[in-house]
């Protein structure tokens, strides 16, 4: 291709690229180059026969590159939103998704005390408890995850997003907490069969598997966390948990068995079974 690009062309040879290797070519290549121009999607519109500087040639075909191997975009250009906010992200955690914000809708809709205590377990970039934390002032938000990669960028996503009320420590589930009850726990943890196709497809490839894979049934660490949830619970305290969309049946029998009431599966937006929510000391 010609050294010489404008914006209308980089977009035609980025889309040309990714075609053959990506689901969403346009909107891939859309976002990476406006990672190197600095600019929201409306500049592409606006501007197309602006021509991109020799530094950003290089820039933009490189992140189309790896693009084309399959790196997934939020990598590529080290972030992603989540609810309201901005956050860093790199492979020692998960890429925060959409269907996740569901979670976070439930937790702060729930009837609990104004200066209620949140725990989020395996809190990777730290998303779910800063967006809980962002929109409940007064919680006071603990986020643990046993990467000791992963509880730095969630630290370093606080700073970036100015949240006081969240802290972030190294803990395997329950393992290394403080000793402190809660009184909504939430979780997005591992729940990805071993055996399944899924680890071989789209961004999964390049995502750490153990944030992905928990057993043969996906629920390895979803029993762990069940039958221990209720000793670090206040009395009425709520659990939720996302999950696979076949798996609500199994985890809501597993929450009875363990004491739970009110056991409630929620859709998400795309109308999969994804998140479980219970109550603990209740009749």
């Amino acid at each position: 291709m010609a050294t010489a690009l404008t914006i209308k062309t980089a977009l035609n040879y980025g889309i040309g690229v990714l075609s053959l290797s990506s689901e969403s070519p346009k909107v891939d290549t859309e976002v990476l180059l406006c990672e190197v121009l600095q600019c929201n999607r409306s500049k592409l519109i606006i501007d197309p026969e602006q021509s991109l500087s020799d530094s950003q040639i290089t820039r933009f075909l490189a992140f189309i590159e790896q693009r084309k191997l399959g790196h997934p975009v939020s990598y590529i250009i080290g972030h992603q939103d989540f609810w309201t906010l901005s956050l860093e992200v790199n492979e020692s955690t998960l890429i925060p998704r959409p269907e996740t914000e569901l979670l976070v809708e439930l937790a702060v809709s729930l009837p609990v005390p104004a200066n209620s205590h949140c725990l989020d377990l395996g809190t990777g970039t730290g998303a779910i408890a800063l967006a809980i934390a962002s929109e409940k002032s007064d919680w006071q938000v603990l986020g643990c995850d046993r990467v000791a990669d992963a509880v730095a960028l969630a630290q370093r996503n606080k700073r970036r997003n100015n949240i006081t009320n969240v802290a972030f420590i190294e803990s395997h589930w329950f393992n290394q907490l403080p000793e402190q009850k809660f009184d909504v726990i939430v979780t997005n943890p591992p729940y990805v069969e071993s055996n399944s196709d899924y680890l071989n497809r789209g961004d999964l490839r390049f995502e750490p598997q153990s944030a992905l894979v928990a057993g043969g049934d996906g629920l390895d660490d979803i029993r762990q966390i069940i039958a221990m949830a209720s000793d670090y619970l206040n009395p009425q305290g709520w659990l939720l948990i996302e999950h696979g969309f076949e798996q609500s049946k199994s985890i809501q029998s597993l929450l009875v068995a363990q004491g739970f009431n009110k056991v409630t599966t929620k859709l998400d937006y795309a109308g999969h079974d994804r998140v479980t929510m219970a109550q603990f000391g209740v009749a």
